[in-house]
């Protein structure tokens, strides 16, 4: 069992690590590759809290997809995390910016709502946090 946090249990490094990537445009993907690299890797701190290499999934497909015209619907990514999230499958989820897996207000209220009653933590550069 890692040793970084008291709030990684057995139950949440059993299930998977999921990294969510998140450019909103062609543009910030093509210029502004330290902040692509940097959430790439995040694949390394989930290994560093406790999660096996073949637990981490990176989720990269929404990529360019702006939120502040696109439905969910257009983002596989996002859906196949919350879909995976709402089947008990994730022990936690991590991103730059945890506020900013959602693309708005209403998207992150549900997250953390089902995150709470999945059990799934959540990562950023500040820090884990269980939404219960």
């Amino acid at each position: 069992m890692n040793n970084t946090s008291p709030k990684i249990t057995l139950d949440h490094l059993s299930r998977i690590a999921y990294v969510y990537i998140r450019q909103s445009t062609e543009s910030q993907v093509l210029n502004n590759r330290e902040s692509t690299d940097s959430q790439y890797a995040l694949d390394n701190r989930a290994l560093q809290l406790g999660w096996s290499e073949n637990q981490v999934q990176v989720i990269d497909q929404d990529l360019a997809i702006s939120g502040s015209n696109t439905s969910t619907s257009k983002r596989g990514g996002f859906n196949t995390l919350t879909s995976e999230v709402a089947l008990g499958n994730v022990g936690i989820i991590l991103s730059t910016e945890v506020s900013r897996v959602a693309r708005s207000n209403t998207e992150w209220y549900r997250l953390l709502d089902l995150f709470s009653v999945m059990d799934t933590l959540i990562a950023d550069e500040d820090g884990i946090y269980h939404p219960g």
